[in-house]
């Protein structure tokens, strides 16, 4: 899994590419555990992710709270948004 990072003052977008799942989640982890604390909004951009998993679900439920619910999902695939409405986080999360 790649997971491109960019951060701007107090705002970060992760990116990652490929499968959010079980095997590559402590890297999306990582990848959220390492910003900065100045960091106070997180966009996760899906634009290349091809999959998520329950694991991959827990961590973007878990870093939506890190962030106090100032996380945006953007470009999600229609078949991510299904995941996403399937597990009613569709009404918990910022999704554009």
């Amino acid at each position: 899994m790649i997971i491109n990072k960019e951060i701007n003052g107090t705002s970060a977008v992760l990116k990652p590419e490929g499968w959010l799942d079980t095997p590559n989640s402590a890297e999306f982890k990582e990848a959220i555990d390492s910003l900065p604390d100045e960091i106070t909004e997180l966009t996760v951009d899906m634009e290349k992710l091809e999959y998520i998993s329950s694991a991959g679900l827990r961590l973007i439920v878990a870093a939506h709270k890190k962030m106090n619910g100032a996380l945006t999902v953007t470009n999600a695939s229609v078949e991510i948004l299904d995941v996403f409405r399937m597990t009613g986080f569709d009404k918990r999360l910022n999704l554009k």
